[in-house]
Parts: structure tokens; C-alpha cells; sequence
């Protein structure tokens, strides 16, 4: 009789486990790995390890494999497949993640991809975590065919059902091509990183056949591209840490789900801080430009400003603020850009970020100094109309506190669209230097006095009696004060103390809303 075949021990059993776990943790092997430790690049683990809290990660669906024997790709079955997926910290707080392992088939999106992103999407949803998506992948993995698409159909779905319940955050440090494009357009945050990562729906050599235009990566889909000119990016990194260390700075001022608040954090910064400098910030002649974004980081708490979309629309700022500890949402024109008017892309880039900021339970801050909507051809064809009317939409259906300071000109639909008390803005600032009128004294004259500036004997000193008059009676904010539409004329140092008072005041706001299954945004 042959020997008895030895009973494994629960020794053995444990070094099995250790043996497939390190198989999983090597991803495609050696080779892959210093192949994208040669391009400058962290592999899908380092990434994770690098963004959360250390020694916080809990990895989820380690060892799922693919249905090898279906797709053909029997040699290729690895531990885990394409992506690492599970939960962690950071600073302290829970989020999910997954990353997208560039060393096992280029990260293709696969039926197990999909099936392991989907599991830790629902799991994030269940228990209200933001979920953040490092993505380095070539796309959809051929060889899947459909079940490859459907992978894709159910994580776009899972998108789409956890925007606005749930931050969602896509930081992209390699490819992303094709339809998978989508998942990262429908989450509220995408963080670029420059000289690596690119974003397009058809490659340069596609266009090239079908259109005939020459064009690279970079300059196709490239940071730089899409930080400033489609809107696709929020943030574009210099460099893959760069673009996790800001990952988690932005994760610093969001909750973990819509029915939180943002995270409060103690400010050492005094309340009752009147900077003095702001009574001197505006320029007097009303065509002279300054930077809104010092206006903002003298008011807020001192560092706290964070400014989103900062390179695109750069006509409009946006971003995260804190006031006495409590996070805000900054809107503002900035006159240094376009004499601060609003166009096409600065609406579209408004109106998302208040709709964000409504859904996450972020007060709302706007500085008003814009001298209305930017006329001509292009932006009339362009649908400056539909665009425009994004802001209006946005802030009208906000039910968060609305807090507006008109700092200079408030000019006509602008003024109106621009957190106006007309549309249910809690409390209405103005500074001295306010401005809120139909329209600027110069162009206003022309219409109401043309005929006689025109028969005049100085045409030139009978115009500028009338602007001065025209001044006089409607580019200051007395008479805006004298109707209620302003709350309260400022002394502009005395603006952080009196945002800080009234936050406190609506910090138990209760929005009321029609019953109806949603509006019909203008998109």
C-alpha cells in the first residue's frame, strides 16, 4: 500500500494564503512593475498607500479572477485582475478607493474590473464614504466584448446614482481613452496629472483619419488642456504625489455624504478680524481692474481658500473657503480676467459648483463685480442664453444659505443671476462701491440722452453732466439699501465679521421645495 497523502496543516494552509496574496500583490509581475517605475510612474498599491492614512488600506475582492477559460486568456489570470479596490482613512475620516493596475493588461476595464468597482461603490453608498478613483487603464479589455461594456454600463449607473449622495472624486494618472471618459465626467471632481495623464474619446490617429487634423496626446487631451480649456479637469498636478496630496486637501473640506455637514475645523483666526486693507481694494474708476482673489483670502480665514477650476473661465472664481472654522463655497467674478464678465464657460463653471455645494450642504458666498454678460456673435450662437440661465437655475434652486456681497458693478441680468435678493438670497451686502443698475452709466446715457448729448452745444460736456447725474442716482447702493433688495451697506473690513454672524444665524436653515420628481435644468 502507497503512503497516506500527508493532511495539510493549518501551517501550510496560512503560507498558501501568504503565497496567493503576494502573487496578488505583485500585480503583473516584476517586469510590468519596473516598467512603470521606469516611466516615473507608482504602481495601482503604491498609489492607494500613498493617498491613505498609513497602514489604514483594507483591500476588498484581493483574489478575484477572471473567466479565463471563456475570454482565452488562460496565462494571463492574475490575482485580483486589473484594479485594487477597498477603504481606508484620511486624516482620519473613511473613504473608498479603487486603483486601476496599469501592470496587469494596461489596466483594461474588464467584467471583474467592473464587478469589484461596482462592489466598493455600493459598499460606499451604504455607508455614506466619499469614493475616490485613481485611473491608469487603456480602456475597455477586448477580449471581454460585451461583458467589458456591460462592465462599463454599471459602473456609468453607479455614477450617476451616487452623485449628489456621495462625493465622488476621479484622479487620473495615466490613459483614459474612449468611453471610458465617461465615469470620470460623471463624478464632481477630476484631478489631472500633467505630462502623464490624458483623457480623449478618439486617439490622435483616429482623428487624424477622419478629420485630417494632426494633433499629440498632450495637446488633444493633455492637464493643460483640460484645466483650462474643455473644463474636463478641476485640478491639473505636476506630479502623480502632487496630485494624491491634493486629493486629500480637497477631501479635507468635503462630508462624507449629502446628509452631513461639511467637516468643521477649529480656525485660530479671530472673527471679529477687520482687515483694513479692503477699504482701500477698489479702485475708484470703475474701468480699473484688481484681483478679486485677494478680496476673497482677506475676508476668509487666513489659508483657507480653495480655489476650484482655477485656470478655466479664469473670469469667474470658485472654490472651497472656511469662515470661523466652517467650510463655504466661494462664487465671484474676477475683474482681473475679462473685467470679470460672464460668459459660456463661467457659467457652465458657476453653475456646477453651486449645484455641488447645494448638494453637499455648503453655505453659499458670492462677491459680485461683473458688468453683465459678454456680448457678441460667438456667445449668442453659442448659446451664451441657455448657458447663462444655468446660474439663475442653479442659484434659485439652491436651498442652502445664500449669502451675496456686491463689492463694485452689479450690472442688469447679472446682477439678477448673481445671488440677488430677487431670487431668495438670504442676505444681500453691498460696499460703497457698489453699483447696481440697469446698465453702466456710459452705455445708459447713450440710450436715454443720445438725442440731446447729440444737439448739445459741447456734446462732450453735456455727456459727461449726464453720466455724472446718471452716477449719481443709480451706480450706488443707497437706493438698492432705501428698497430692501440690500440687506446692509459695509465698510468692505467689516465683511468677515458680518459673513461669520450671519452664518451662524442660517446655519439651521430649512430649505422648502416644491413636490416633483426634478426641474429641467438648461444644460
Amino acid at each position: 500500500m502507497g503512503a497516506k497523502a500527508k493532511k495539510p496543516t493549518g501551517k501550510d494552509q496560512i503560507s498558501e494564503l501568504k503565497e496567493i496574496r503576494q502573487q496578488a500583490a505583485m500585480g503583473g509581475g516584476e517586469q510590468r512593475i519596473k516598467a512603470q517605475h521606469d516611466k516615473g510612474k507608482m504602481t495601482a498599491r503604491e498609489r492607494v498607500l500613498t493617498l491613505l492614512d498609513e497602514g489604514s488600506f483594507q483591500e476588498v475582492d484581493a483574489l478575484m479572477t477572471h473567466r479565463h477559460q471563456e475570454f482565452g486568456l488562460d496565462e494571463k489570470q492574475i490575482p485580483g485582475d486589473s484594479v485594487v479596490v477597498g477603504f481606508g482613512k484620511v486624516d482620519g475620516r473613511m473613504v473608498a478607493v479603487f486603483s486601476q493596475d496599469f501592470t496587469v493588461m494596461g489596466g483594461s476595464f474588464s467584467e471583474v474590473q467592473g464587478q469589484k468597482v461596482a462592489k466598493i461603490l455600493d459598499l460606499a453608498l451604504d455607508a455614506g464614504v466619499p469614493v475616490v478613483g485613481l485611473m491608469d487603464s487603456v480602456g475597455a479589455r477586448i477580449q471581454e466584448g460585451v461583458y467589458s461594456l456591460g462592465a462599463y454600463s454599471e459602473l456609468f449607473w453607479r455614477n450617476t446614482q451616487a452623485s449628489g449622495v456621495i462625493p465622488q472624486i476621479s484622479v487620473m494618472l495615466g490613459p483614459c481613452a474612449g468611453g471610458s471618459v465617461y465615469s470620470p465626467g460623471l463624478t464632481d471632481f477630476v484631478i489631472m496629472t500633467r505630462g502623464s495623464s490624458h483623457m480623449f474619446i478618439t486617439g490622435p490617429k483616429v482623428i487624424k483619419s477622419v478629420t485630417h487634423e494632426e494633433v499629440d496626446f498632450e495637446s488633444l487631451g493633455g492637464a493643460g488642456v483640460h484645466s483650462a480649456k474643455s473644463g474636463v479637469a478641476h485640478f491639473a498636478a505636476d506630479s502623480e504625489k502632487d496630485a494624491l496630496k491634493l486629493t486629500r486637501q480637497l477631501l479635507s473640506y468635503l462630508p462624507g455624504n449629502n446628509t452631513e455637514p461639511p467637516p468643521y475645523v477649529p480656525s485660530k483666526d479671530d472673527p471679529y478680524r477687520q482687515d483694513l486693507a479692503l477699504n482701500n481694494m477698489v479702485p475708484t474708476d470703475t474701468d480699473e481692474a484688481y484681483d478679486m482673489r485677494q478680496v476673497i483670502e482677506r475676508v476668509v480665514d487666513k489659508g483657507s481658500f480653495f480655489p476650484v477650476h482655477l485656470d478655466f473661465a479664469p473670469n469667474a472664481l470658485v472654490g472651497f473657503a472656511r469662515l470661523h472654522g466652517q467650510a463655504v463655497g466661494v462664487v465671484a467674478n474676477q475683474p482681473n480676467a475679462l473685467a470679470g464678465v460672464l460668459d459660456i464657460d463661467s457659467s457652465d463653471k458657476i453653475a456646477r459648483f453651486i449645484r455641488f455645494c447645494d448638494a453637499y450642504n455648503f453655505p453659499l458666498v458670492t462677491f459680485v463685480d461683473t458688468p453683465g454678460f459678454l456680448p457678441g456673435v460667438n456667445q449668442e450662437h453659442g448659446g451664451i442664453i441657455r448657458h447663462g440661465a444655468k446660474i439663475v437655475y442653479a442659484y434659485s434652486e439652491a436651498t442652502v444659505p445664500k449669502i451675496a456681497v456686491i463689492v463694485r458693478k452689479a450690472y442688469g441680468g447679472a446682477y439678477i443671476v448673481l445671488s440677488s435678493k430677487h431670487i431668495r438670497t438670504d442676505l444681500v451686502y453691498a460696499w460703497p462701491t457698489a453699483e447696481i443698475a440697469v446698465m453702466g452709466a456710459d452705455g445708459a446715457v447713450d440710450v436715454l440722452y443720445g438725442k440731446e448729448i447729440k444737439a448739445a452745444e459741447n456734446p462732450d460736456q453735456a455727456r459727461e453732466e449726464y453720466v455724472a447725474a446718471y452716477k449719481e442716482k443709480f451706480s450706488k447702493p443707497y437706493p438698492a439699501a432705501a428698497s430692501g433688495h440690500v440687506d446692509q451697506v459695509l465698510i468692505p473690513s467689516e465683511t468677515r465679521p458680518k459673513l461669520i454672524a450671519a452664518l451662524e444665524l442660517l446655519k439651521n436653515k430649512q430649505g422648502s421645495t416644491r413636490p416633483k420628481k426634478h426641474g429641467n435644468m438648461p444644460v
